[in-house]
């Protein structure tokens, strides 16, 4: 973890952060961002402790991902709300003068969207439960990770609707359900059940599968 890992309320300064994270709630893959954010700021200052470090650290710091990493707005944004929870949410350091800071402007772009009959050739190159996933996230708008931690119970064939469980910004919600896609889904559940009862009669992890309702699909 390198020096800056220094210790914090008598503990070290990653483990603060990761309990930060897990009490506001964040999502996992923004911990890992977020986390990658203030090990390059911090590195970049020779492992300074961020105590230690100030305005003139931080604007440094973007103005070099700007001028010489040469990254996107969004790039330096995201930087900017990585070292921001740093000094707020986990050190309690009350800094009036970043919120001055003017943050990088994305510059407007028309979004690319890919016409049906673009998305139905994408689909006819896959086959199997890839193609069945690739369905599910163009069909009902889902986000990847979503989709792989759908489970039995979060499928509803009658009402054509699916539960999403934590998405983003840990939030619950409901979602089209493509009739068109019943059939294939029915296929993997069956295929999930007789590798299910495969595991069962060969002593692997029965107390756990035994439970259909909460096995992933």
């Amino acid at each position: 973890m390198g020096n800056w890992a220094e210790i914090v309320m008598g503990k070290k300064l990653i483990e603060v952060i990761s309990e930060v994270f897990r009490s506001e709630h964040y999502a996992y893959r923004t911990e890992e961002t977020y986390l990658y954010w203030i090990r390059r700021f911090i590195n970049f200052y020779g492992n300074r402790h961020p105590r230690n470090l100030g305005k003139k650290e931080i604007q440094g710091f973007l103005n070099h991902l700007a001028m010489k990493s040469r990254v996107s707005a969004s790039t330096q944004n995201q930087a900017l709300s990585a070292i921001l929870f740093l000094y707020k949410k986990v050190l309690e350091i009350d800094l009036p003068w970043m919120d001055d800071i003017v943050r990088a402007r994305q510059p407007t772009r028309i979004p690319v969207v890919m016409t049906r009959a673009e998305v139905a050739r994408v689909l006819a190159c896959l086959e199997g439960r890839y193609w069945l996933m690739a369905s599910l996230l163009y069909g009902s708008g889902l986000r990847m990770i979503e989709c792989l931690r759908l489970r039995v119970q979060d499928l509803d064939f009658e009402y054509l609707q699916l539960s999403v469980r934590g998405g983003k910004g840990n939030k619950d919600r409901f979602t089209v359900l493509p009739e068109r896609l019943i059939p294939g889904l029915e296929s993997q559940l069956d295929n999930v059940r007789r590798l299910m009862k495969k595991d069962i009669e060969l002593g692997r992890n029965g107390s756990i599968c035994s439970r259909q309702e909460n096995t992933p699909i």
